[in-house]
């Protein structure tokens, strides 16, 4: 299996997807403005107390305060709380955090009110992001993630996945880290690095350490509060983190400054893997030159079509995901209605594998299989299922098929589920139902591009249009755009955008900066 990751970068937002042999498998979006992130720490301070809840609410600058339960304080938490006063209490000099004072752990079954007070500052670490109407939910065990290495302040032991079994490699991984571990630091040494040497892990550590140092400083020299003192990468570069493998064959960026961001990134961690960053300069669209907005349009949505007219109904509530197999259309197998109701379950199953990492969805799922009589048929399609969700990254559980023909899924909830609209709201009447005649829309485009060119003085533009449209305005040895150009100059150029919808039109600079020109009145 070879992976591609696509990083389509905009003024407003970064898009990334996974493609696992050509198949989208994991999509993120978010707003380049977003300060929100999981990862992100903050020096914040307690607003409210709740001893009912056993829990306090903290302001990091949200909209809303953050969750900070007990049990999520950390055993080391009057450590931190220590050490922040003793940082905070010289503004010029640096207490050295080698020199920190651990004090002993709390007690697991104590209150928030023997730990914090109200007006209290706090150092936290955001795990969860702000989803519905709730705000973000914190922790006070901080740690910074690495490649190969987890960085835990004030914890001393050293732990090694679990999923590396041989004893020897173990042993081998705890004792070079425990070698050259700072004092007053704990490491978890993650699956990836079995077989690092050790120059690669000490590096890395290093780096670990000094993001921690540096947020030490950030926090004296701070007043402000609440301060964002630590921003986890940037998604695209999170991602790679957390995914990066050798099947990897392409990395494509549209953004020069990303690509460089994540070609230095792939450099540290595997030089010999640089090659496979590429800079994409195409005319076309990013995500339609690699058939990801299609696969975006169909895999999103209320109904999803696999298999043979086969078919799942998604549906979002509250309180959880629910899912529908049908059969659709689909001929009955030869050997009767076991056979078909089969085959379309296991259909579904790796197609419900692909879509709750290609949602992110997280929570409880409860999957309405078609029924089989056959306990071994049943038993098969668990097994299907379990195998399908190795690839997912996020933790999930499974129990095998209910008397009523019910599979209970939960999944790690982290943040909201991918939702997006494959719907299109015509852009000229708005979904009131009436617009003008489409044959006009290309007497309208040629009227904004007189207006850009005769009026702004943008001479040198590119016109986004539905492929339909970009069609007709391509068609015949003299077409429209060939007009256009001798009119307005050669500097017009047209591109069909599977994005837009029928009627729609976008509008970009040479230097691929959205002019917006529906501000102009319509005529």
């Amino acid at each position: 299996m070879t992976s591609e990751l696509v990083i389509d970068v905009k003024d407003s937002e970064i898009s990334i997807a996974l493609l696992e042999d050509k198949n989208l498998v994991e999509y993120q979006t978010e707003p380049r403005s977003a300060s929100f992130s999981v990862g992100n720490v903050y020096i914040a301070k307690v607003r409210k107390l709740m001893p009912g809840l056993n829990a306090s609410f903290v302001d990091v600058g949200h909209e809303r305060d953050a969750f900070l339960h007990y049990l999520d304080l950390g055993n080391n938490i009057t450590s931190f709380q220590k050490y922040l006063r003793q940082v905070q209490s010289d503004r010029k000099t640096l207490y050295p955090f080698e020199k920190a004072t651990r004090l002993p752990e709390i007690n697991k079954d104590g209150s928030i009110a023997s730990v914090l007070t109200k007006d209290e500052e706090v150092l936290v670490q955001i795990v969860k992001e702000p989803i519905s109407t709730k705000g973000p939910r914190l922790t006070g065990e901080l740690s910074f993630a690495g490649r190969y290495l987890v960085l835990m302040p004030f914890h001393e032991k050293v732990s090694v996945s679990s999923k590396i079994k041989s004893s020897e490699e173990r042993s081998r991984l705890k004792q070079i880290i425990q070698s050259a571990k700072p004092r007053n630091v704990g490491v978890i040494v993650r699956t990836v690095a079995e077989g690092c040497n050790g120059e690669e892990l000490l590096s890395e550590m290093e780096i670990l350490h000094k993001r921690w140092q540096a947020v030490i400083e950030k926090v004296q020299k701070s007043q402000k509060r609440p301060q964002l003192v630590y921003e986890e990468t940037s998604r695209a570069v999170a991602l790679l983190r957390d995914l990066f493998n050798p099947t990897y064959s392409a990395i494509y960026v549209n953004d020069d400054t990303v690509f460089k961001e994540i070609k230095e990134y792939i450099s540290l961690i595997a030089p010999e893997k640089t090659g496979i960053v590429k800079l994409y300069e195409g005319r076309v669209p990013i995500f339609d030159n690699f058939s990801i907005t299609k696969q975006l349009k169909s895999g999103f949505g209320k109904t999803v079509n696999y298999k043979h007219g086969a078919y799942l109904i998604i549906e979002h509530t509250e309180a959880m995901h629910v899912v529908d197999v049908n059969s659709g259309n689909r001929t009955k197998a030869e050997n009767g209605q076991e056979k078909n109701a089969l085959e379309v379950n296991l259909g579904a199953a790796d197609e419900l594998a692909r879509q709750l990492r290609l949602r992110d969805m997280g929570g409880i799922i409860i999957v309405d299989f078609i029924d089989m009589h056959l306990a071994e048929d049943r038993q098969l399609l668990y097994e299907r299922m379990c195998k399908n969700m190795q690839q997912d990254r996020a933790r999930h559980n499974i129990l095998p098929l209910s008397k009523f023909g019910l599979m209970q899924i939960t999944r790690q909830r982290v943040r909201p589920a991918m939702d997006i609209n494959v719907e299109e709201v015509c852009p000229t009447c708005f979904g009131k139902g009436k617009i003008k005649s489409s044959l006009l829309f290309t007497d309208k485009l040629e009227r904004k591009i007189d207006y850009l060119v005769n009026k702004v003085g943008v001479h040198s533009f590119t016109l986004h249009v539905h492929p339909y449209v970009a069609a007709y305005i391509n068609k015949g040895f003299i077409s429209m755009k060939r007009r256009w150009q001798i009119k307005y100059g050669f500097g017009v150029k047209v591109i069909a955008s599977q994005k837009l919808a029928f009627l729609q039109y976008e509008f970009y600079d040479k230097n691929k900066q959205f002019i917006d020109m529906k501000e102009e009145c319509d005529e």
